[in-house]
């Protein structure tokens, strides 16, 4: 596989792991009760974010190059109905759609970054269909660690650089400098 193509693969991976564990890291620290909480009527709770999510990783990377990543079997309406799943459940989805979505993109060739795959009929190269998921799933997460924050209040652990915490941060970084 040429160079780029290889890098390209491999950093769209890397990105999406990191984020799965931000996900995995906020869950990990919530209650099955948390998991439920809606901030008010237009929100949506992390469990119905956690089944959309899965639901479109689902559909997106299944057959990824093969068949139209909008499932006959997809009921994306339902993916936002509120249910009484538990936090085993609802880390059951998670971890399912995100193994789907990262087993397909690893199994992806260099070759394939130039095929035209099908969203809803909608022709995406590729690469492009990868970039849409790597904008799409990370502003879910972001939804995901906002409503823990404000469940958590003052008892958030933070998942990156703590405030105020930035020099020491560059500080470790630079081996002290």
């Amino acid at each position: 596989m040429p160079a780029i193509e290889k890098i390209f693969l491999e950093s769209a991976v890397k990105r999406l792991s990191y984020y799965k564990e931000l996900g995995d890291k906020t869950l990990g620290a919530l209650s099955e009760q948390e998991l439920h909480f809606t901030p008010n009527e237009e929100s949506n709770s992390i469990a119905v974010i956690i089944q959309h999510l899965s639901g479109n990783m689902l559909s997106r990377w299944t057959d990824f190059l093969t068949s139209d990543g909008e499932k006959e079997w997809r009921n994306r309406d339902t993916e936002f109905e509120i249910g009484n799943a538990s936090k085993e459940q609802l880390v059951g989805l998670w971890e399912k759609g995100w193994a789907c979505c990262l087993g397909a993109i690893c199994n992806l060739t260099g070759d394939d970054l130039g095929k035209t795959i099908y969203i809803r009929s909608e022709g995406l190269v590729v690469t492009d269909a990868i970039n849409r998921q790597l904008a799409h799933y990370p502003y879910h997460v972001g939804q995901i660690i906002y409503i823990a924050k404000m469940i958590k209040n003052n008892n958030w652990q933070s998942l990156s650089i703590p405030r105020k915490g930035s020099d020491e941060y560059n500080r470790q970084m630079t081996g002290g400098k």
